[in-house]
């Protein structure tokens, strides 16, 4: 199947989901907070598949984070099912569905700073490389916890739901602790795939 055919079939796919998510939340403000990143995202991948393509494995990666930014959207984090499912089993205090969201946070700029950086031969050095993927992902999660701050003193209470914080009085500094995971986790798992699929698409 040709890459731009099943990239709109998973681009359609997530449309419904979007509209899935946003049929009945339970809470609309807290929706449109939790969702506009994909929002924003969609239109842009769709209008730079021609002249800046990714790479299949990062664009999957993309529609994850988009799946978890939705479903958690959806039912507010606190209240995923998911989440009760994972705090039943391991016994945890509170629903550990936003760190998923934060791990996966950390996943995505991760890749997506590496394949930048290799594309445009910007970073010489796999230990470099690394490394300045690693500090581009816990950038992004440091500047979505200053979003978050700034919603929080714009709405005041109205921001808890999208805070997610739950009573934690770490939960900033866990949930970019859990970004930091997911880009150790995305580099140690993924670069031998990324690179491969980096060569297909740049030979040389």
């Amino acid at each position: 199947m040709q890459r731009t055919t099943w990239l709109s079939i998973a681009m359609l796919a997530t449309v419904g989901l979007l509209a899935v998510s946003g049929w009945r939340p339970y809470d609309r403000a807290t929706w449109l907070l939790e969702v506009l990143p994909v929002i924003i995202v969609l239109p842009v991948l769709w209008l730079t598949r021609e002249r800046f393509p990714l790479t299949p494995l990062l664009y999957a990666c993309i529609f994850a984070q988009a799946a978890v930014l939705m479903l958690g959207g959806a039912y507010t984090y606190a209240r995923v099912p998911l989440g009760h499912w994972l705090q039943e089993l391991f016994a945890l205090d509170r629903n550990p569905y936003d760190k998923i969201g934060h791990f996966i946070q950390g996943v995505v700029p991760a890749l997506l700073a590496r394949e930048i950086f290799v594309r445009g031969r910007h970073v010489r050095g796999r230990r470099m490389l690394a490394f300045l993927a690693v500090c581009v992902a816990l950038a992004v999660s440091a500047a979505y916890e200053f979003i978050e701050w700034g919603v929080a003193l714009l709405l005041g209470q109205g921001a808890d739901e999208f805070l997610g914080t739950q009573g934690d009085p770490w939960d900033t500094q866990s949930d970019m602790f859990f970004a930091l995971v997911g880009a150790l986790t995305a580099l140690a798992c993924f670069s031998r795939l990324h690179d491969r699929q980096l060569r297909r698409r740049d030979p040389h």
